[in-house]
């Protein structure tokens, strides 16, 4: 193989609010942390072990006013995109790295109301903002969105 690929698919759970950035020409930028979960049992002691691993995503224009209007702390979501480490440099000028998702892709899995309420109510209808539906950033936004 002569190529490379940079991909990356996670599905978690928002940690905080879509934060927004937006730039005189119009763009715009959304940040949001999402965490991932790993649980095992350890065999020795029989206790469950949950380890979190937070990711710093980042989706921009169309996709990122999508998210920031339908998505808040705690909703579940498919994520797809590409790894990017970005070199800055702090207010001492020291050379600081960070390391981000580029989202491409992105999916509306569960909200974390909905999940609640289904445990009292498992026959809920899924509104708009569930209908699992892909949007993708790169290429436009999926036609058959209900929003």
């Amino acid at each position: 193989m002569s190529g490379t690929l940079n991909k990356v698919m996670l599905i978690g759970h928002l940690g905080d609010e879509v934060k927004m950035h937006y730039f005189e020409g119009g763009g715009c930028v959304g940040r949001f942390p999402l965490a991932t979960n790993e649980a095992y049992t350890n065999k020795q002691t029989n206790e469950r072990v949950v380890n979190t691993e937070w990711h710093n995503i980042v989706v921009r224009n169309k996709g990122a006013e999508i998210c920031e209007k339908y998505l808040s702390k705690g909703d579940r979501i498919y994520i797809e995109g590409r790894i990017k480490t970005r070199k800055w440099q702090d207010d001492s000028g020291n050379d600081r790295y960070s390391t981000e998702i580029q989202c491409t892709d992105f999916k509306f899995l569960t909200t974390k109301k909905e999940s609640e309420g289904s445990i009292t109510n498992p026959s809920k209808s899924q509104s708009p903002k569930t209908s699992s539906q892909t949007i993708e950033t790169d290429g436009g936004v999926n036609n058959d969105l209900p929003f």
